[in-house]
């Protein structure tokens, strides 16, 4: 039997762990935190710059859901306790799909809001997604012991 599992699989548990995520917290700290960053810049000498506002609001609203989501392993229904297990065993696959959100949502942000081209856009978003992946999966890291008891064992 092979254990290996495909993409499509490892998206689908990313999902399901991301399910029960604190999205209201979320969306809530994302955008007082881009507000705030934008805000800080108007009154503080130099230029506000909108696209570092909106782009700290989404890396910060990504980070919140995907560590929101994995903090409590046991709270859930089945499939959902087990796809947030899944993403504690393996928290750098795990943290992949966040990332891509995060930079999917800053690629329009780069494009649009900073008028940069096409590939310029995409690099910034790469670095902010990459900087979400990094930081979700070393605070993934720091939470596996959360769900070590329920984890079997070889895992």
């Amino acid at each position: 039997m092979n254990d290996e599992l495909t993409r499509r699989d490892e998206m689908s548990l990313a999902g399901a762990a991301l399910r029960g995520a604190p999205w209201k917290a979320a969306a809530v700290t994302g955008g007082a935190v881009a507000a705030a960053s934008f805000g800080m810049g108007v009154i503080l000498p130099g230029a506000a710059d909108l696209t570092w506002a909106l782009s700290l609001g989404i890396g910060l609203f990504t980070l919140i859901a995907a560590v929101g989501s994995i903090s409590r392993p046991k709270v859930a229904d089945r499939v959902t306790r087990q796809a947030r297990l899944w993403a504690l065993r393996r928290p750098w696959r795990f943290s992949l799909y966040p990332a891509l959100g995060a930079a999917a949502l800053m690629y329009p942000v780069q494009l649009v809001v900073d008028n940069e081209g096409v590939f310029g856009a995409a690099l910034d978003a790469l670095q902010g997604g990459v900087a979400v992946y990094l930081i979700t999966a070393v605070l993934a890291l720091t939470l596996r012991g959360r769900g070590q008891s329920s984890l079997p064992h070889g895992g």
